[in-house]
């Protein structure tokens, strides 16, 4: 498989990079991801019922254990990792086409990423939404409720169930976010996946768009992923230490 070195030489002589990014990424913050051994749905039988929309809508139980699970999320205290940092300075390089992340919790932006190169392709937790009506907010606003006494905010418009303005299992991606991705997948020269296990679709899927497009396809993970034999290159370990050395040269451009 080829080596850093020249998976770094793709990078630098790209025109147009588009980045994936998944959990693996915002570990290193203190995010524990879903499906691992240490994995939010691994030690939380219940965990994987508040990411379904059906039982969110139908179980009051379930929406008052997710209010009180964004309240003590981790996220509030998380800090960019050095991944989070080397792709935003990537970014003065010029050549970042686009940043899908399959993550919510805003790390990107927060570490510098403009907003306007970030796609957020599973939502945010840093904003509220309700299930009935367009009313939106930060989540923040939802929080002081719960700091007050309530258990599960309803929407100060119209009544309606609100939760964070994610994308839970049930609901549709929203079809501006996932064009765009597919557009930028259809048009990089490079497409750079980092920490996912390009598993969860239709995401895994910009992979073999951007492939068959002629894209260079670089991995970069702490475990093989399924869309490795589609890869030009599959770097293999910590991220920490794979990511400022795939892209350290793009950093001070």
């Amino acid at each position: 498989m080829t080596n850093l070195s020249s998976a770094t030489a793709w990078i630098q002589n790209a025109r147009q990079v588009l980045v994936l990014t998944g959990a693996g990424l915002s570990t290193a913050s203190g995010i524990p991801d879903f499906r691992g051994p240490q994995g939010i749905w691994t030690k939380d039988p219940d965990a994987e019922k508040l990411s379904d929309i059906s039982y969110y809508l139908s179980d009051a139980r379930i929406r008052e254990k997710s209010w009180r699970s964004r309240r003590d999320s981790p996220i509030w205290h998380a800090q960019p990792g050095i991944g989070h940092r080397a792709l935003a300075a990537f970014e003065q390089s010029g050549c970042l086409h686009t940043l899908v992340t399959q993550n919510i919790d805003g790390l990107h932006q927060v570490a510098g990423s403009s907003a306007d190169k970030v796609v957020e392709i599973h939502g945010t937790i840093r904003e509220v939404a309700c299930t009935q009506c367009d009313y939106r907010a930060p989540m923040q606003t939802a929080l002081a409720r719960l700091a007050l006494g309530e258990v599960d905010p309803d929407c100060p418009v119209c009544g309606g169930i609100l939760k964070s303005a994610t994308i839970s299992f049930g609901q549709s991606l929203v079809r501006r976010d996932l064009a765009r991705a597919e557009k930028s997948a259809r048009e990089c020269d490079v497409l750079l996946a980092v920490g996912s296990t390009l598993s969860v679709f239709p995401v895994a899927g910009l992979v073999p768009i951007a492939q068959k497009r002629g894209a260079k396809i670089i991995i970069v993970n702490r475990d093989p992923t399924a869309m490795d034999e589609l890869a030009d290159a599959v770097l293999l370990g910590d991220l920490n230490f794979l990511l400022p050395a795939l892209l350290g040269k793009n950093e001070t451009t």
